[in-house]
């Protein structure tokens, strides 16, 4: 369901919000909002005496958890092919002043 362009409702909890995606990240927004109902559910199921606002926030703080684990291991592997990439040139580089 949508009113205007770039607006989408989505239902949370029970709740419809109204977002305003920028132009072209639709999807995103309506993927997003699937990502968080399926972190509610699997929340849900871990405690289920949970409700409203104290359910939202722990799987809002679960998805940011999840997220930071993902920029360190993301870091991780920059580091590593930095230092492929370092290791590299290095070679490169010495074989060029030999030659």
């Amino acid at each position: 369901m949508s009113y205007g362009p770039g607006v989408k409702v989505v239902s949370i909890l029970g709740e419809d919000y109204s977002i305003k995606a920028p132009a072209g990240e639709e999807q995103t927004l309506l993927d997003a909002a699937l990502m968080l109902k399926a972190a509610l559910a699997e929340t849900k199921k871990k405690y289920p005496t949970l409700i409203g606002d104290r359910l939202l926030v722990l799987a809002a703080m679960n998805l940011c958890s999840q997220q930071i684990e993902m920029k360190k291991q993301h870091q991780q592997e920059l580091d590593r092919y930095q230092e492929q990439v370092s290791a590299t040139v290095e070679v490169i580089a010495k074989t060029i002043n030999q030659a």
